[in-house]
């Protein structure tokens, strides 16, 4: 009569292979790498605001306003907990920017032609011979040349990466921020995640 090999690697009741094959498998998922990103894009994180931009040199578009859209993203390694960032942290650190834009008057403080007073109760905007008067409080004044949504995007990325960089480090790599505004029309940043890395500047 034959004794059985005590040897072999036989699956148990359950199905699974014992002994040195179960303890790889647990290494194998340990070992798990690549690139990483999370991306943000909600039905809260949308804003109304009023702006007017400047182009070609001298032309400024009569006042009116946007219903826009935000996305955001960021990659990097992947934390103890692995994953790239807390959803909640990132989702909280867009939502309060939102707000802050929600129903105001985005108004460019560093154009060379737009020429901003802001005051305790109101902010007078001229460029050439146009002159606004807005309330104090119904203004978010941007420290943009333009708000363009491609100028948006950058103050919303440098915002989001003033408040999480602290907390996170250097494991990400990159933020982008995509602000619509108008239901498809997209402009991005890009930054870097690290503060200190270098950038190249607009001209």
């Amino acid at each position: 009569m034959s004794k059985p090999n005590l040897g072999s690697k036989a699956p148990n009741m359950g199905g699974e292979v014992s002994g040195a094959l179960a303890t790889s498998s647990i290494g194998e998922r340990q070992a798990v790498h690549g690139a990483f990103k999370v991306q943000l894009q909600k039905e809260q994180l949308v804003f109304s605001s009023a702006h007017f931009i400047t182009f070609a040199g001298d032309i400024c578009e009569c006042l009116h306003g946007h219903n826009y859209g935000l996305r955001a993203e960021v990659e990097g390694r992947l934390d103890e907990n692995r994953y790239v960032i807390d959803f909640i942290a990132f989702r909280e650190s867009l939502a309060e920017l939102v707000r802050q834009l929600d129903h105001h008057m985005l108004i460019a403080m560093h154009h060379p032609l737009i020429l901003v007073d802001a005051q305790e109760k109101e902010v007078t905007v001229r460029f050439r011979d146009k002159r606004w008067v807005f309330p104090r409080e119904d203004c978010k004044l941007l420290p943009i040349t333009n708000t363009t949504a491609e100028e948006i995007a950058w103050w919303i990325a440098t915002e989001v990466r003033k408040k999480l960089y602290p907390k996170i480090g250097d494991r990400l790599t990159y933020i982008e921020v995509g602000v619509d505004e108008n239901n498809g029309q997209w402009g991005y940043c890009r930054l870097p995640w690290n503060p200190a890395s270098p950038t190249t500047p607009n001209p």
